[in-house]
């Protein structure tokens, strides 16, 4: 070991990427230890770190060149010993000069003070907080204004975080390229418009808003006003995840959908107030669409007419097959009801994207309209490699045998179909057609019958669902 340059020594361990075997590897010899310390850049580490404080201590003082570091506490009990605290983020931030990228889960014993103490993280450029219940708004300002060059900001229940001065700081900064804000209860869609200048630069979001707590606070229209009297610029914007938001026509973040012109993955799902002019908008300005993903009411979940103009229809999905020339990826659902929707989507109107549009992943949920009829059109599909099909009750058998018909299929996936027997995946068996079969809770379909459809094959039985 000793004649071998350290650089060669360098790039064998960076060629092992399981934290358990880089350790045993560094254990085998004192040159290993001291190379792999000098070159580990990332750890994960959480209920094990006990005591909390003083190992982190030592973790710090042999990898002196950290740059990225997770601490979760997902199964946490008082019996495992004490979490890390304010303390140990002193420790961390003092210890490893090179951080970049931090995230912490579950860490209930941090508050404001310990993020206070990452202000002098000057390199930190990406935070995610996920359930760390004791931090507000004042501790992510600090953060904020310490760390200038922040980029990477993820926000996932943190119940205490009220005010949204930092999301202001953080527009004048212009820095911020993802912003990830997910079941905070007290940040709406309204208090995104503080981002200002911000939104320029910014090219990924994804905000979820908790269904559960929606419907009991009031609906911050003024704030949601303001959007048609600021300028929203989103040309950076390339990925956009909405989730149970309320998009008004003309205000919020209707006006943030039709300036993504460089927009290439969207995801809306259960957005209230979507109209077909929105998604025309979007498609006429976003031509390099590649993927898009649409879960939307079924009809008696909302108290809408059925000639409301919020209601989407087959002329958004002309719009998207008709600029969208790049897209790949579709995939349309329909939320879990007692009636099924018939009136969005029709099988025209989703036949027509996949065959203007070269889609190659193509996830169908709940989507009652789609039928035997639909899985013998794609037949003539040329560029689609996967199909998903979930709660699509229309199909039987004889449209699952057309699979063997589909030019370039090479994966399948079927979850809760009950019209599909063993009978529809007799023609697969010996055929080579598929890489890989998933099967899941589908009644009709037997462990047995699954057996050498395709060259992989995934199956699971769990029919708790259908009662």
């Amino acid at each position: 070991m000793e004649d071998i340059p350290d650089q060669l020594v360098w790039e064998i361990l960076s060629r092992i990427k399981k934290t358990v075997d880089r350790n045993s590897v560094a254990l085998s010899c004192k040159r290993l230890y001291k190379l792999d310390n000098e070159q580990r850049q990332s750890l994960r580490f959480g209920c094990g770190l006990n005591p909390a404080n003083q190992s982190l201590t030592s973790i710090c003082n042999r990898f002196t060149n950290l740059s990225k570091v997770e601490i979760t506490y997902s199964g946490w009990m008082s019996k495992l010993g004490k979490q890390l605290d304010d303390q140990g983020l002193d420790i961390l931030a003092n210890g490893c000069p090179s951080l970049i990228d931090l995230t912490l889960s579950y860490c209930t014993f941090i508050t404001d003070e310990g993020l206070h103490h990452l202000a002098s993280c000057s390199k930190l450029s990406a935070l995610k907080l996920n359930f760390t219940p004791r931090i507000t708004g004042c501790g992510i300002l600090s953060v904020v204004v310490g760390c200038k060059g922040l980029a990477v900001l993820h926000l996932i229940r943190c119940l205490n975080v009220t005010s949204v001065e930092w999301l202001k700081y953080l527009g004048r900064l212009e820095t911020l390229e993802d912003l990830l804000i997910e079941n905070c209860r007290a940040i709406g869609e309204g208090d995104l418009i503080k981002l200002g200048f911000g939104w320029r630069g910014l090219k990924r979001l994804q905000f979820e808003v908790d269904p559960n707590y929606r419907y009991m606070k009031v609906y911050d229209r003024l704030a949601v006003d303001q959007w048609q009297k600021q300028w929203v610029p989103c040309d950076s914007m390339l990925e956009l995840s909405l989730v149970n938001c309320i998009i008004s026509p003309g205000r919020g973040l209707a006006c943030v959908l039709g300036k993504c012109k460089n927009l290439e993955k969207i995801h809306l799902d259960m957005c209230v107030g979507v109209r077909d002019c929105d998604i025309i908008g979007l498609a006429q300005k976003a031509s390099s669409l590649r993927s898009i993903s649409l879960r939307v009411p079924s009809d008696f979940s909302l108290p809408l007419p059925m000639n409301n103009p919020l209601r989407l229809t087959d002329e958004c999905l002309r719009a998207i097959a008709q600029n969208c020339s790049m897209l790949e990826s579709v995939r349309i659902s329909f939320s879990d009801g007692e009636f099924p929707s018939f009136s969005s989507f029709t099988l025209n109107g989703i036949l027509v994207l996949i065959h203007m549009c070269p889609v190659r992943e193509l996830a169908l949920n709940h989507v009652y309209s789609f039928n035997d009829t639909g899985m013998e059109a794609l037949c003539s599909a040329q560029h689609l490699e996967t199909l998903e099909l979930v709660k699509c009750q229309e199909i039987s058998d004889e449209g699952l045998q057309l699979v063997s018909q589909f030019p370039r299929l090479c994966t399948l996936r079927l979850r809760k179909c009950l019209g599909v027997t063993d009978d529809g995946l007799k023609s697969f068996v010996g055929s080579h057609k598929l890489n890989f079969l998933a099967v899941e809770d589908c009644p009709q379909i037997s462990e047995r019958g699954v057996h050498g459809a395709a060259k992989s094959v995934s199956f699971r039985q769990d029919l708790s669902w259908m009662y």
